[in-house]
């Protein structure tokens, strides 16, 4: 069981602060998250699609049928240049009527920019794509580059989704296409405004070196940021834990999620986090409840 720096109070489980459903880019309605949540030990769980509170509803009323501790939440795209910058809004209770659901509508526009703008990389390199397929693959929800690698993999382009990302979608890859995002002080503002915590996704997609790493995270806690993600699936055990000491250091809170993405990310285990899937333990929700 993976160690919280905090002291539990509730009963023994697994939880997660960072999980997606197919409102953004996972494979599971927000309730078969919720349930298949249940059927995997979590005692409480986030949800966190990209840009968008769609399936906050759902989620919270599945979860209060199955009996799991439920936490409203989001994960928002911050303007950056040198890697990825990604914003998770925890707790965020009060968002309905926010100005966080208002300003959702530009970010999700941008999106459907940068959507037609990897469709045209890709037909200038003579993949035959529609829209309407991404469409279909996403039931009609927000599309994201998930569904692209999808894509590629019904049409035998690459055997598998992490291929597609390795090859054609991440960044600095010939398809890749930036979105628009907030500043970080202005998503933590808005993720304040409707009752949550501002919390640095996955921090090692920065980009920044070990040693110029804590005094870039003190600027954001400066500019309004409460806590890190340090504990990410994509991560070793030695990063979470140099991550965690840098939360310390700074007096910031310190989460853990899967970022689990059903079918998507095979590799994400619902109720743990690290490269070696260790389960995180309940008390790491005690800030976001």
């Amino acid at each position: 069981m993976l160690v919280s720096p905090l002291p539990s109070l509730y009963t023994a489980g697994m939880i997660d602060l960072h999980t997606h459903s197919a409102q953004s880019d996972g494979s599971l309605s927000p309730a078969e998250l919720i349930r298949t949540a249940k059927e995997r030990g979590v005692s409480a769980l986030a949800l966190t699609d990209h840009d968008t509170l769609a399936g906050l509803p759902e989620a919270e009323e599945a979860a209060r049928e199955a009996g799991i501790r439920f936490i409203d939440g989001i994960e928002l795209n911050i303007f950056y240049a040198a890697g990825e910058f990604h914003m998770l809004g925890l707790g965020i209770k009060n968002w309905r009527g926010s100005a966080l659901e208002q300003t959702l509508h530009g970010l999700q526009q941008d999106r459907t920019r940068r959507n037609h703008a990897i469709l045209d990389a890709m037909g200038r390199d003579g993949v035959d794509a529609a829209y309407s397929e991404l469409e279909e693959l996403a039931g009609g929800k927000i599309i994201g580059r998930p569904h692209f690698a999808r894509l590629l993999v019904e049409k035998k382009i690459v055997k598998s989704t992490e291929q597609a990302f390795q090859h054609y979608l991440k960044r600095g890859k010939p398809w890749y296409a930036p979105r628009q995002g907030l500043s970080a002080e202005e998503a933590a503002s808005l993720i304040h405004g409707a009752g949550g915590l501002a919390v640095i996704a996955h921090p090692m997609s920065l980009y920044i070196g070990w040693k110029a790493l804590p005094q870039r995270i003190q600027l954001y806690r400066d500019q309004g940021l409460d806590g890190i993600e340090a504990w990410h699936s994509n991560s070793s055990y030695r990063e979470c834990e140099r991550l965690q000491e840098i939360a310390f250091s700074l007096g910031m809170i310190v989460s853990a999620g899967s970022d689990f993405h059903g079918d998507h990310i095979p590799s994400r285990q619902l109720g743990h986090t690290c490269e070696d899937a260790r389960p995180i333990e309940d008390s790491f929700a005690r800030p976001f409840l």
